[in-house]
């Protein structure tokens, strides 16, 4: 069962000046303010406002959440330069634009790799992170460098033919080709796929060592599905890193994660036990 997603949002979009990249960002509520970044290929809306997380934590919390560069309402270079650890820095930029010199911070897939590798260059930044569904691109190899090169290439045909396969739920049976061609047109309609192809291409610019997430000394909470390939990297994480706070939310995939009632739960649980130092 989801969480309930309740009315449409009556949310102002905004907008600031990102080295040079237009970004959009919204924020609702009130206290300590918690930035979301959505996943690859999403934005704002799907990620968070469809399966109700941005509503369920703004009642609580100032909740920013921002569409990364590629994506959304946000402008959509075709450099692959102009990704990497660009799009973490964004987040940086967005605290500086607010006048914000702390905040939690929660990124889903696409948006818990920039998370991973935010902590290690600005910690200072952060009261909390929490990985939803990815836990850095750590480990990387000539395998993850050919999926890349694969899935980017494919991109530029407008395709997620390996996407989908490879975060196909692990409890489910392989996707059929129907089901992949149907799936690639719903997640890119109205997108930009030379600008997804650029940021899938600026992924080994966004890798962390295990060294570098061993030595993080924000607190840290990891939330995945026991049907989502990701798992593994999960449990490799935590072996690497004992202060990782692990949540596993049995027979959710990488898809339907944020829509449980158990990853707000999580959420909620982490933030409201690391409140924010005051101010002073």
């Amino acid at each position: 069962m989801g969480i309930a997603a309740g009315p449409a949002l009556a949310v102002e979009d905004r907008f600031f000046d990102a080295a040079g990249v237009r970004i959009r960002y919204i924020e609702e509520g009130r206290g300590d303010p918690i930035v979301l970044v959505h996943g690859y290929t999403t934005n704002t809306e799907e990620q968070f406002i469809r399966p109700g997380v941005f509503q369920a934590l703004a009642a609580s919390y100032r909740v920013i959440a921002m569409d990364a560069r590629g994506h959304g309402l946000s402008g959509k270079p075709h450099d692959p330069a102009q990704y990497g650890a660009e799009m973490g820095l964004d987040v940086v930029r967005l605290l500086d634009h607010l006048g914000l010199r702390r905040a939690h911070i929660l990124g889903y897939s696409m948006g818990a790799h920039i998370v991973a590798q935010l902590v290690t260059m600005r910690p200072e930044r952060f009261v909390t992170a929490i990985l939803g569904g990815a836990s850095g691109r750590r480990n990387w190899s000539n395998e993850d460098q050919r999926r890349v090169d694969i899935e980017s290439a494919e991109m530029d045909q407008g395709l997620l033919t390996s996407q989908i396969v490879r975060l196909w739920p692990r409890n489910e049976p392989p996707p059929t080709d129907t089901q992949i061609r149907e799936r690639s047109a719903q997640q890119l309609a109205g997108k930009d796929p030379r600008a997804l192809a650029a940021v899938r291409r600026s992924n080994p610019a966004q890798v962390v060592t295990e060294a570098q997430m061993a030595a993080v000394t924000v607190p840290t909470l990891g939330i995945v599905g026991t049907a989502d390939p990701y798992l593994r990297d999960f449990k490799q994480l935590k072996a690497a890193m004992p202060q990782l706070q692990l949540v596993t939310v049995e027979g959710a995939s990488h898809g339907s994660l944020p829509g449980t009632p158990e990853f707000v739960r999580a959420i909620l649980d982490f933030v409201r036990a690391h409140p924010a130092p005051a101010a002073g």
